[in-house]
């Protein structure tokens, strides 16, 4: 079995983060230095990553409610709030599936399955986001259509997604709509608005997959109750049917 995917079954990192840890030279097989697109042998190899033997992980799903200001990340070297810390003591170690940016708010998925962890962030799965929007001025009709259709943007044009009807407030001269998109690359609703016209005041999602933010507050965080787990593992046991033209993993 391959080296990253082992690392992710137990719960150490996602499988693309996986693939760093090997890169960076942080991953031992049988004391020898492991590389990147070897295989082991759970059941009979010694593997160890950062001096550290790995154990099978029992897994666990937490929903975080994410507010502005924290990042998404396991730690940050200038010592910047992270949604870790917004995590209850005691738990085991967890990573964000996929990233919302420092101003990004909402639903924000925790786990250490790292085999669940890919599938929701690989495009042939079909796993929506779904963002409430709220941009400056009043949005167009014929934009939404644009942002609909996908945007050129300096890395590729964005990949068809679903765009709500808009809806004007006079008194702070903002629109709100909803957006689902499968792609996630980096801070891409906000570069696609702001070539449009439209810079976005606030960005929140209250979607993933099966998952739906709810009444959570604000750096608040939840485990997953078991029938939520269960669409989980059931939406990515099988190809979702993703929206016309995806095909980007989300950025980690």
């Amino acid at each position: 079995m391959r080296l990253q995917k082992i690392i992710a079954a137990a719960g150490i990192a996602s499988r693309r983060a996986a693939e760093d840890l090997l890169r960076d030279g942080r991953v031992r097989v049988n004391e020898r230095l492991a590389r990147l697109g070897e295989s082991a042998d759970p059941e009979r190899d010694v593997i160890c990553v950062d001096g550290v033997p790995l154990r099978a992980a029992t897994h666990a799903y937490w929903i975080l409610n994410k507010p502005r200001g924290f990042l998404c990340t396991l730690r940050d070297t200038h010592a910047r709030e992270t949604v870790i810390d917004l995590l209850p003591e005691g738990l085991p170690r967890l990573f964000p599936v996929g990233r919302l940016d420092r101003d990004t708010e909402g639903l924000l998925l925790l786990t250490n399955d790292g085999e669940l962890a890919h599938a929701l962030l690989h495009p042939s799965f079909g796993c929506e986001r779904e963002y409430c929007v709220t941009v400056k001025g009043r949005i167009a009709a014929g934009t939404l259509r644009r942002l609909a259709a996908g945007v050129p943007l300096d890395d590729g044009v964005t990949a068809p997604a679903r765009v709500g009807r808009a809806q004007y407030d006079a008194a702070t001269r903002t629109s709100r709509f909803a957006l689902t998109l499968i792609e996630g690359r980096k801070r891409q609703i906000r570069r696609a608005l702001a070539s449009l016209g439209h810079p976005v005041v606030a960005l929140l999602r209250v979607r993933m997959g099966p998952l739906r933010l709810g009444s959570l507050p604000a750096g608040s965080a939840r485990s997953l109750r078991r029938a939520e787990i269960e669409g989980l593992l059931r939406g990515t046991s099988k190809r979702g049917q993703p929206l016309p033209g995806a095909g980007r993993r989300e950025q980690p």
